[in-house]
């Protein structure tokens, strides 16, 4: 009787666990669906050093755990740039609390006129918690090169008023600083908001 009943027992102990590996073998995986440009594995775009408005040197590791929005340009810019921080702005707000785990980081491509307080006030115009970033000429080339962006100097009235020609797009990194996205310019706030929250979700 015992012998019979230790083989019941096993039995059943057989079946549960055939039904837990069933289950997970049938659990699927929900995979985000992003709105932007998805380049997840790109082989540029690896990481950066550059001096805050604050002053402080910065790079991806800062923002581990945070959804990381990078966009360059410069203060001087009269179009595309304001209205890409300004979609930011938006996109932030409509985030709500989740907003407190992204950071949009905007790097000058004109070290030469973007000083740390003009950058400082540019950037907190649009949001308190943006952060712009700045290196010396060498570094702008490297980090520009590094993130595949075009940039040209067109000549203005004088030499302080020139224009810059420049590529407009963003790139977004997830939690754990992996490159993921590319939004191009003008595609409004709401793509933002989307691509960051369901990178949020994602482990």
């Amino acid at each position: 009787m015992k012998s019979y009943n230790a083989l019941l027992v096993a039995a059943g102990l057989a079946l549960i666990s055939l039904a837990g590996c069933s289950g997970e073998a049938n659990r699927t995986e929900v995979k985000p669906t992003f709105l932007g440009t998805d380049i997840t594995g790109a082989d540029f775009g690896r990481d950066f050093k550059l001096a805050d408005h604050t002053g402080k040197v910065r790079s991806l590791a800062d923002f581990n755990g945070k959804v990381v929005v990078l966009f360059f340009g410069y203060t001087h810019c009269p179009d595309v740039c304001p209205a890409t921080m300004g979609e930011l702005a938006t996109a932030m707000q409509k985030l709500g609390k989740d907003a407190e785990r992204a950071q949009v980081l905007f790097i000058t491509i004109d070290p030469g006129r973007d000083t740390p307080a003009l950058l400082a006030q540019y950037v907190s115009a649009f949001n308190p918690t943006f952060l712009g970033l700045s290196g010396d000429a060498q570094a702008t080339k490297e980090i520009t090169r590094e993130f595949k962006v075009v940039y040209q100097k067109q000549a203005g009235a004088a030499p302080e008023q020139h224009n810059l020609d420049h590529s407009t797009g963003s790139y977004i990194f997830d939690t754990a600083g992996k490159l993921r996205l590319y939004v191009s310019t003008g595609k409004g706030a709401d793509i933002f908001a989307h691509d960051i929250a369901e990178l949020l979700k994602t482990r």
